[in-house]
């Protein structure tokens, strides 16, 4: 089993990557910690996609003259994925910051439950 967890282990960090960015997403009640801990736990899925479309020992799908067989490169698929994936993530992050820089010049806090207890006293 140990053998395995060193074969893998990019896929090992990408699953402990992921339980830190879920727990802090989780259990912190400030906005700007949840934020980051959304970032994590995108940046552990693009770690994943990336060590499971890597073969060792292929190239990169770049066709300069004659093109070669298909068995020597690698799956463009996943680096696709995972530069789209950037380009979203980034964006609702940009998103999600604005908001907060909404909710704290409106509540004075970035305490996600002081800010629901005020917006039910409002009602």
């Amino acid at each position: 089993m140990l053998r395995n967890l060193f074969a893998n282990y990019y896929e090992a960090v990408s699953v402990i990557l992921f339980g830190i960015g879920f727990t802090t997403l989780l259990l912190n009640r400030n906005m700007i910690k949840k934020i980051l801990g959304l970032n994590i736990m995108d940046t552990a899925i693009y770690l994943f996609l990336a060590a499971k479309g890597y073969i060792f020992g292929r190239k990169v799908p770049i066709v300069t003259g004659t093109v070669p067989e298909p068995e020597t490169y690698i799956n463009p698929i996943p680096t696709g994925l995972v530069l789209t994936g950037i380009v979203v993530s980034v964006s609702v992050t940009a998103v999600m910051l604005s908001l907060t820089i909404r909710l704290y010049r409106r509540y004075h806090t970035l305490d996600i439950d002081e800010i629901t207890r005020l917006v039910k006293g409002e009602k």
